[in-house]
């Protein structure tokens, strides 16, 4: 490693003087003698050059420094996003489990999800932090004369409360679906107008977890929605 003081910088000045003599001799006898005199000046700078280990030790410092901003720039603009959430203790940690859209789609049952919650206790799933078992889309198939969702008769003959239980009574957490707009992605009751109810039934039937989808919105602001939405869960303190 070679520091750069220890590189010479001087410059060196040579110069050299050559003398030529030329004699021309004339027919009208007489003789001129000419002299003539050539002054060469080379000046030299030395090149400052690193050595091979000095440039790719410069290299590698410069990488370095270069990588620290990007560091640095990228821990300012992720500081300086705000993260807003509620202060209730919840999904403290991703919440993780299973969906019965996944494999199921339109086709959920009551024999289904106890299949499901039985697995994650025997396969140990449970015991690794899976803890949600949730229904998705095309369990209910209308309302009462109360407002209130009903659940599909011959899917779910037991009720969604009873289910609720089951996967309760196996040290798990239940969780449902609904849908921001007038229906569900699939044409079910959806929350709008019914926020308050729907909450009301959630809370009674011991639901843990609810996905709120985003279908037959139109005309809608998704802000507004979820947070007519989420005030509606929290009247119910569940």
């Amino acid at each position: 490693h070679t520091k750069h003081k220890d590189i010479p910088t001087h410059t060196h000045t040579h110069t050299k003087i050559s003398t030529h003599t030329h004699t021309h001799t004339h027919t009208h006898t007489h003789t001129h003698t000419h002299t003539y005199t050539h002054i060469y000046t080379h000046t030299h700078t030395p090149s400052v050059v690193f050595p091979l280990s000095h440039a790719r030790t410069m290299g590698f410092l410069s990488w370095c420094v270069r990588t620290a901003v990007c560091v640095v720039f990228l821990c300012v603009c992720i500081a300086s996003v705000r993260v807003t959430s509620l202060d209730n203790g919840l999904a403290r940690t991703p919440p993780m489990g299973w969906n019965s859209w996944n494999h199921f789609g339109c086709h959920p049952s009551e024999k289904i999800v106890k299949q499901v919650a039985d697995l994650f206790v025997s396969t140990g799933m449970r015991d690794a932090g899976y803890e949600y078992v949730n229904l998705d889309d095309c369990v209910f198939v209308g309302r009462n004369s109360s407002g209130f969702l009903v659940p599909d008769p011959e899917t779910f003959p037991s009720g969604i409360a009873s289910l609720a239980d089951y996967v309760h009574s196996k040290g798990l957490k239940f969780g449902i679906y609904s849908c921001a707009g007038t229906e569900t992605c699939q044409g079910r009751p959806g929350l709008y107008g019914f926020e308050d109810k729907d909450a009301e039934y959630f809370a009674s039937v011991g639901v843990d977890f609810l996905k709120v989808d985003w279908c037959h919105t139109t005309g809608m602001n998704p802000k507004d929605r979820y947070t007519t939405i989420r005030d509606a869960l929290l009247r119910v303190n569940r």
